[in-house]
């Protein structure tokens, strides 16, 4: 009984000292989420690039969680929805659209991962989709667009997710604990 002071104490800063990783979503409520079964990775429009260490183990950890949720991967055009990531390190940053490069004559106008299709002219146009946001340090955002509309229709941020200064294995941990804890509740509960 007399330690129970002291034992409140150290929980008490243990708590402080330790923050959890908070996680937050939001989706369309008209969509139906259990329609869609395939996705494809796209880039965020001006969006800062992680190193490719951390870029694999963000997708790998998506992608392994979606698994268990019936999606899969495709490079193909007819994937149902897009996927994009944004993180922030550092400093705030700005959440950005991403962009399609959909647009008039032969191959892609920009688009995704650089890659332009068959050659490299003709004209094109720029699409835009998404919205503007503000992102913080430690923060990794997701972004699930639906391909048809081009809509924004699921949106998820884990916090205290990426720390530069961690060793390996921990980053890797806390990247695969924010990313199961971001899609637990996907497909979200339909009305």
């Amino acid at each position: 009984m007399k330690n129970l002071p002291l034992f409140a104490l150290a929980w008490l800063l243990g708590a402080i000292a330790v923050p959890a990783q908070d996680v937050r979503y939001n989706f369309a409520q008209d969509s139906d989420f259990y329609k869609y079964k395939t996705y494809k990775w796209v880039n965020i429009k001006n969006a800062d690039q992680v190193d490719e260490i951390t870029a694999k183990q963000i997708t790998s950890a998506v992608e392994a969680e979606l698994a268990k949720k019936g999606l899969t991967k495709t490079d193909a055009e007819g994937a149902q929805l897009y996927l994009g990531y944004q993180t922030a390190v550092g400093t705030e940053k700005e959440l950005n659209t991403y962009s399609t490069g959909w647009g008039y004559g032969p191959g892609w106008g920009g688009g995704w991962y650089g890659y332009r299709g068959g050659y490299y002219g003709g004209m094109t146009s720029t699409t835009t989709s998404g919205s503007t946001s503000t992102i913080y340090v430690g923060q990794l955002a997701l972004d699930m667009y639906e391909v048809p509309k081009k809509d924004l229709v699921w949106r998820g941020v884990a916090s205290k997710t990426l720390d530069p200064k961690a060793k390996p294995e921990k980053q890797e941990k806390n990247i695969k604990k924010a990313v199961a804890k971001l899609l637990k509740n996907y497909p979200p509960k339909q009305k």
